[in-house]
């Protein structure tokens, strides 16, 4: 396990590294019933053969056969493959391969969660490399030479912005949870469409709203060289949700509202992608494996506490978000204004009905999670390195509340 000196004097390089990953560049389309334009953009791109990956639930809800119905227009031959599970398995993943190559698909349409974008990143990649054996796409960095095979990504929640990353995470053999980054993804296109979400239940809005904002801000704090687009699309990830989650919590019909939150998690895939997340994810992570706690409300419980830890050390940033946002006036000092989001992102969490405290923690559990905590941290670059007691304080400052 990295000690505190070897953590801290590594805590540049996964930022370093990241800026050196080529990153998919795909169009990106928007609106309401969007997916209707899959059969145009493939026989634009004169694909023969979709294979078109979803999970039991959406096939069940039928979701995908405006989909089908766009590609039987067109005159384009399509396999479904739907067995992928909330956490796939490398077994379920080659089984979506092996059906991509026997197809002889060109395209692979991913409809879905983070679970089924995330698969789909391993069988695109696997099905044009079908000399490699699965396994190598669980390394830490998996090189698909050439190219994946071309991926059109439609996701079905508003919250792991997983359509546009280069990671993925999939369960070897063993039941260990593996994440990659797929390099040489071929995302041609992502469509947002907001129809897909019209009937998600209140909670996977609220704690997938939740996860998104969580990528902006920490992409927004972490000690990375951003440029000026990807700190924009950041601050408009933090900006559209602080602005339209109220409002479907107040409305859940509210088309725009959802398409706000749609683009919002696009911006916040953008900044796992360029600037990684943070501490409140390596806490989230290890919280919600102990616990089986949904992620986002993982995130939710743990995002004050870490953002207040790391405040004085991000003055300037935070209050450029908070005059972005409108929550800060624009003569308010840097303390000021940080703490005015703060403030925001409390009042927002209270509007969700977060708990206070998450009860669940065990203070026994606390060096186990301190190192599951302390291994997770050094994929990211946070603004400054947590040593093992402040980690314990705010595990604890978690387990009361904030």
């Amino acid at each position: 396990m990295p000690s505190y000196v070897e953590r801290k004097a590594i805590r540049k390089v996964p930022g370093k590294v990241i800026g050196a990953v080529p990153l998919p560049k795909p169009k990106l389309i928007e609106g309401f019933g969007k997916r209707t334009l899959v059969g145009e953009i493939c026989a634009r791109k004169e694909y023969k053969s979709v294979l078109l990956v979803t999970d039991e639930t959406i096939f069940g809800l039928k979701l995908h056969e405006k989909i089908l119905h766009s590609l039987d227009e067109h005159g384009i031959k399509y396999t479904i493959f739907h067995n992928i599970s909330s956490e796939p398995t490398i077994d379920i993943v080659d089984e979506g391969r092996k059906i991509a190559i026997e197809c002889k698909a060109d395209v692979v349409v991913a409809l879905g969660g983070g679970s089924v974008l995330d698969s789909c990143k391993i069988i695109a990649s696997g099905a044009k490399h079908p000399h490699l054996p699965i396994k190598h796409y669980l390394h830490k960095f998996a090189i698909a030479e050439g190219g994946s095979l071309p991926m059109i990504n439609i996701p079905t929640t508003a919250g792991t912005g997983a359509e546009c990353t280069v990671g993925a995470v999939v369960k070897n053999e063993d039941g260990t949870k593996n994440s990659t980054v797929v390099i040489g993804l071929d995302i041609v296109s992502v469509i947002l469409d907001s129809e897909l979400l019209i009937g998600a239940p209140q909670e996977i809005t609220k704690w997938c709203a939740i996860d998104a904002l969580s990528h902006g801000m920490e992409g927004l704090l972490a000690d990375v060289d951003s440029d000026s687009e990807d700190i924009h699309k950041s601050r408009e990830c933090v900006r559209l949700i602080m602005e339209n989650l109220p409002k479907l919590l107040n409305d859940p019909k509210n088309i725009e509202a959802r398409q706000a939150t749609l683009l919002a998690a696009h911006y916040g895939g953008n900044a796992i992608n360029t600037q990684l997340a943070g501490y409140v994810h390596a806490f989230a992570h290890s919280i919600g494996a102990l616990y089986h706690i949904p992620h986002g409300k993982a995130i939710a419980w743990s995002l004050i506490p870490i953002i207040e830890a790391q405040e004085y050390m991000c003055y300037n940033k935070m209050a450029c978000l908070a005059k972005y946002c409108h929550i800060a006036d624009k003569n308010d000092t840097a303390p000021k204004a940080a703490d005015k989001l703060v403030g925001a992102l409390k009042a927002l969490l209270d509007m969700c009905g977060l708990e206070k405290g998450c009860e669940l923690i065990d203070t026994n559990d606390y060096d186990k999670m301190t190192e599951m905590i302390d291994a997770d941290s050094i994929n990211y670059s946070p603004s400054r390195t947590l040593s093992d007691s402040e980690i314990h304080m705010l595990l604890d400052q978690i387990r009361r509340g904030f």
